[in-house]
């Protein structure tokens, strides 16, 4: 007998679930993350499975349609470092994208090296990023050891230096640390930032299950650097960090990363996936090898081309805006709120 396929929404459906914390899941393809990203911006997702013939769950693909100011297009899934398809067996690949790649909308996938999807012809390769994971299934003395001399300093020189850490399960942490994200993408990328509603909204998706950890790097009692760590499964994954330049010298960032690893160590977590790193980040990339990690490449793979009616005077004017908004003479509070309003179609 032959697997059925079904239509599913991924925030609550049972079967999804079950899916997505097996060994082929991540964040971006769990209910939580879906639902706190759909929740904020307005979406509706979709996700199509396969059963098999004992109503086993073996397959899935989730994406949500977007139509706004910058055209119609399907994005599997919008704000997420990549949403792999689900598949026990290969062959069900095309049953779980029959829906997304039916040709109605431009169709848009990130998925890791070697994915299934990576062969069906239907997709073109349109960008690719790096990304790294760091094992975790040791003690924290042997994990330190395997570290390069120069993570191994830097963490010593934050010790030296007063460098206090705090893991705050708290939603105080979120608040604290998105004051720090809104200034480090003003002011260091230009970039508006995602708005307070989307972290707290994280906050309250992964606060229940003990999924979320906002680490604060502290020099005289204040924050110089900041991360949010969500975990999912067996794996905790650094996902928002943000630093003041003038505090740098200090290594907090590594004091950071090291008091998480520690953590998720004595949690008994299998690994931290770093993320996604764009090719022209190669500081970033470097930073992360630094820390021992497995690195492989995750794909952008398109079917359609460019969203539907996406017009190049809109492109401009959200560029101009964005300059405005984020010139260093306008005030962080104003900034934050062009973030609000506009984020959410920078997807």
């Amino acid at each position: 007998m032959t697997a059925r396929a079904f239509e599913v929404d991924p925030r609550d459906d049972a079967r999804w679930l079950e899916l997505s914390a097996g060994p082929r899941g991540s964040l971006f393809t769990s209910p939580p993350w879906i639902a706190a990203v759909c929740d904020t911006y307005g979406f509706e997702p979709s996700a199509r499975i396969t059963l098999d013939p004992g109503g086993r769950p073996t397959g899935g693909l989730a994406w949500v349609d977007v139509d706004d100011l910058r055209g119609q297009r399907r994005l599997a899934l919008p704000f997420c470092d990549r949403a792999d398809p689900l598949l026990e067996d290969v062959t069900a690949w095309p049953d779980v994208a029959a829906d997304a790649l039916a040709g109605d909308l431009p169709f848009t996938l990130r998925a890791l090296d070697g994915s299934p999807a990576g062969d069906d012809p239907r997709l073109t390769v349109t960008a690719e990023a790096t990304w790294h994971e760091t094992a975790l299934e040791r003690s924290s003395d042997a994990l330190f050891a395997a570290f390069r001399p120069q993570t191994r300093r830097n963490i010593a020189t934050a010790e030296r230096s007063g460098v206090r850490v705090v893991l705050d399960p708290d939603e105080s942490g979120i608040e604290e640390y998105h004051r720090m994200h809104v200034r480090l993408r003003k002011h260091k990328y230009r970039l508006l930032a995602q708005p307070p509603d989307f972290f707290h909204g994280i906050w309250k998706a992964f606060a229940p299950a003990d999924g979320i950890r906002t680490a604060l790097a502290l020099v005289d009692g204040r924050p110089v650097a900041g991360a949010v760590y969500l975990v999912w499964g067996d794996t905790v994954y650094y996902k928002f960090g943000a630093s003041e330049a003038e505090h740098l010298s200090l290594r907090p960032n590594d004091a950071l990363h090291w008091a998480l690893m520690q953590w998720a160590v004595d949690r008994g977590l299998r690994a931290l996936d770093w993320g996604l790193s764009d090719l022209d980040q190669p500081g970033l990339i470097a930073y992360k090898r630094k820390w021992a990690a497995v690195e492989r490449r995750i794909r952008t793979l398109n079917a359609g081309g460019a969203p539907r009616g996406r017009r190049e005077d809109v492109e401009t004017a959200l560029r101009s805006v964005t300059s405005l908004l984020t010139d260093p003479a306008v005030p962080d509070h104003i900034t934050e709120r062009g973030g609000a309003a506009l984020y959410r179609f920078f997807c």
